[in-house]
């Protein structure tokens, strides 16, 4: 199956409320790499790269998010993956 870069950007409340463990906790058993991070405007940044049935569940989770999170929005970019990643992580 052909691998595809998603780029997501989530909004709302997402930081300080333990929205990069569940990313990381989400790609479990997941076909997925890639990074999470912190914006400095209050967003919550994914670049993963998987089959499109895998992401599609990243986004599902996205969407959702942890308990304690207010999610508004994740607005999502595809692309051809580049192969750059390997394993899941979260950046700084």
């Amino acid at each position: 199956m052909a691998q595809k870069r998603l780029r997501a950007v989530v909004s709302g409340r997402v930081q300080g409320v333990g929205f990069r463990c569940f990313v990381c906790d989400a790609v479990v058993g997941l076909p997925i790499t890639g990074t999470v991070r912190n914006l400095r405007g209050g967003d919550l940044e994914i670049v993963a790269e998987g089959s499109e049935p895998a992401l599609q569940r990243l986004i599902a989770a996205l969407r959702e998010g942890p308990r304690v999170a207010r999610v508004a929005s994740v607005d999502v970019e595809w692309s051809p993956a580049t192969g750059e990643f390997h394993g899941f992580r979260v950046t700084y």
